[in-house]
């Protein structure tokens, strides 16, 4: 694939995973995307998945046609992209590797080896000219390992991004970047929104107009709509209004609160109310709606006088995520000790900028006259 008249695309897709490290759903696989940029020297952009390494050095080798690259560049050590490393530096005995410090120590962890007489060690703004291009490297650390470097070709105006712009999904895939894009920053980069918050920073004194990142597609067009969803999610903003109600329900009594306020939302004419059962939806949609919407309504049951298992796994994701600046509803039910709502309050009192709503809905195994009186109050204070 021509990116531009140097730079090719070499990546590869991947439609046999089902579980992206181990946990995000990619029903539509990934995309391990690597880059060539064709100059008086050659420098090649990260390696893919270790699966993909013979594939991978095919693309490379037809596209340098018989030429060999001078270097490496190595961007990010996650081991879908840096899995070939040790792979390319046996094929091209007289390549050099790029990186950061923290990345040839990685290398040596990975490998057994960092290179020592082939590496150039590289950090904020330096720099590494190819011939008529010359590259900028911009450290980016925990966006989101210590390690990672994006990179500048001020002669195409093309950023590389490391895992940055990213989504799930293989590059044949026909979806939204949005959503996608939206479920891969919250679910992998969203704990670190400060870093990318100071990436974002250097990149606004770059002249972009390319942005070719290692998951995804490559951004040409319409540059400013990417860059305002990563300022949005990167800064915990509200990226739309309405509502998101998670619940777990064992007999059925809290799952039919929750369709009782989801109903009293609408007729009151809430902008959007998304429903989501923690026991049987994508957990990591459900975190990416908490953080997309601005008001979230936590509803579950007390269990061994703690909550349900799948809400407690819910908010250790939103707390380790850095959840913030949100309205929260709670919904507990309880038969004789009802403790939901202390506790999951409890497990977000360290979150920032978290309002709670005044009312608390409780329910005594089922819905009563006095719960129903508390949703309706409860759906007043949310659509306000």
């Amino acid at each position: 694939m021509k990116i531009t008249e140097d730079i090719r695309y070499i990546g590869v897709n991947d439609h046999d995973i089902d579980l992206f490290e181990g946990q995000y759903v990619v029903e539509n696989g990934m995309a391990y995307n690597s880059y060539v940029l064709l100059d008086e020297k050659i420098a090649v952009f990260d390696t893919v998945d270790a699966r993909f390494g013979e594939e991978w050095l095919a693309n490379l080798e037809n596209t340098i046609d018989g030429r060999l690259p001078d270097y490496l560049i190595v961007q990010h050590m996650e081991p879908d992209h840096s899995a070939n490393i040790a792979k390319f530096m046996e094929k091209f005995p007289a390549a050099q590797v790029v990186a950061s410090a923290k990345a040839f120590t990685m290398m040596q962890q990975f490998f057994g080896t960092d290179y020592a007489e082939r590496r150039v060690v590289v950090g904020e703004g330096s720099t590494l000219s190819l011939g008529r291009h010359t590259l900028t490297f911009v450290t980016a650390p925990m966006v989101h390992w210590p390690e990672v470097i994006v990179t500048y070709d001020s002669t195409d105006k093309v950023l590389f991004s490391a895992d940055g712009f990213g989504k799930f999904g293989a590059l044949d895939a026909d979806e939204d970047w949005t959503c996608e894009a939206r479920r891969y920053y919250i679910g992998i980069v969203g704990k670190y929104g400060a870093q990318v918050q100071a990436l974002l920073k250097k990149a606004a004194k770059l002249d972009i107009q390319i942005i070719c990142p290692l998951h995804g597609p490559i951004l040409t067009e319409n540059l400013g709509f990417y860059l305002d969803k990563y300022n949005t999610w990167s800064s915990y903003s509200v990226e739309s209004e309405g509502v998101l109600i998670a619940y777990t329900s064992v007999y059925g009594h809290t799952k039919a609160a929750v369709e009782l306020l989801a109903k009293t939302l609408e007729e009151k004419g809430c902008p959007k109310v998304v429903v989501t059962d923690l026991a049987r939806d994508d957990m990591a949609e459900a975190v990416e709606d908490a953080f997309r919407y601005g008001k979230l309504v936590l509803a579950t049951t007390t269990y061994n006088a703690g909550i349900f298992p799948f809400m407690q796994t819910f908010i250790d994701h939103l707390t380790e995520r850095n959840y913030q600046n949100r309205t929260i509803g709670v919904i507990e039910n309880g038969s004789w000790a009802p403790m939901a709502a202390k506790a999951m309050k409890k497990m977000l009192e360290n979150s920032k900028n978290l309002t709670f709503t005044e009312t608390t809905v409780t329910l005594k195994s089922a819905l009563s006259d006095a719960s129903r009186a508390q949703i309706a109050a409860l759906a007043d204070e949310l659509c306000k």
